[in-house]
């Protein structure tokens, strides 16, 4: 029997497995990559009996591989916030999956483990650009919620690049940092070296992602550009949430240019968490939730075609 653990690679992603894992100690094989790298149950070749714990990926882009290690005889426990088209009804299948637009997988698992692991949910759900969902579900736990905030926008951003190439850690390798501790405060007391050198990418990313280029501005819109960079690529999506935070009323888009056209991060307007994935859906290499998505490589054929459409959306 073979156990396999797949993963985006995350805030929310990462910090949901370290959960479960820490709950269920476990042997298995890590499949995880970048934050955009979503396909990952095709890397599985599993058999009858074996386990498989899929989390924070669509089940809508998984669903062919989904049905093949079912039918395999695989187990399969699946929780997602994603949106996950039709779920297929399995006895082997435990999905829990929920995408309204103010919930995360990490606080999913909280709920299957009854909060035992609070302190790494709470983390998540601040990565995942859910601060309100991560402060309710810290009242009366007595946390660092500043600490706890830092940590997961930091383990967040190291999910960004266009390949594996462009993060300073490794997603499985950031997992491995983190499994050994039950809370975020005991990582932070003993292992400031992975913080500090997430910090120091982060400051120096941001700084150059605060003179992007506007492409297209309005009350409810803003898009912009950044240039074709290692840290473009890194600092987009967690710099989207930045900006999104800041103008809750608006929609943003951030477009890092990329051969033959642009990687797209989606952030529809906190104050209505709904639209993005609607948008992404609309071009071939779109995806994800109703309040953030991205689209892998938008064509620069289809740039004006976007911006009108993130008008309507928006």
């Amino acid at each position: 029997m073979a156990n396999f653990d797949v993963f985006n690679g995350d805030a929310d992603g990462i910090l949901s497995l370290v959960q479960l894992r820490r709950a269920e100690p476990r042997a298995t094989t890590l499949i995880t990559g970048r934050k955009r790298d979503i396909k990952l149950l095709s890397r599985v070749q599993a058999g009858e009996g074996d386990h498989i714990t899929v989390l924070d990926i669509s089940m809508r882009s998984n669903a062919e591989d989904l049905l093949r290690v079912l039918n395999a005889g695989a187990n399969v426990f699946y929780v997602d916030h994603h949106n996950a088209g039709d779920i297929p009804e399995h006895v082997s299948l435990n999905a829990v999956i929920d995408t309204s637009p103010e919930m995360c997988t990490a606080m999913l698992v909280d709920e299957c483990l009854g909060g035992a692991y609070r302190a790494w949910a709470v983390t998540a759900a601040f990565g995942d650009n859910f601060p309100k969902l991560a402060r309710a579900k810290a009242k009366g736990h007595d946390l660092p919620l500043d600490k706890l905030a830092r940590l997961g926008m930091l383990v967040n951003y190291n999910g960004y690049g266009g390949s594996v190439e462009d993060l300073l850690y490794h997603p499985a390798d950031l997992y491995r940092e983190l499994e050994n501790f039950d809370t975020p405060m005991d990582f932070l007391s003993e292992n400031m070296t992975v913080f500090d050198k997430l910090e120091a990418g982060y400051e120096m990313d941001l700084l150059k992602a605060t003179h992007a280029d506007i492409l297209d501005q309005t009350e409810t819109g803003h898009i912009i550009t950044l240039p074709d960079s290692a840290g473009s690529r890194r600092i987009s999506g967690v710099y989207g949430n930045q900006l999104a935070q800041d103008s809750p009323g608006r929609a943003h888009a951030i477009l890092t240019a990329q051969e033959g056209g642009y990687l797209v991060s989606i952030r529809a307007p906190i104050k209505n968490r709904t639209g993005a994935d609607t948008l992404a859906l609309q071009f071939e290499t779109g995806g994800g939730r109703s309040a953030a998505a991205g689209i892998n490589h938008l064509p620069d054929a289809e740039l004006d075609r976007f911006i009108k459409a993130f008008r309507e959306a928006f």
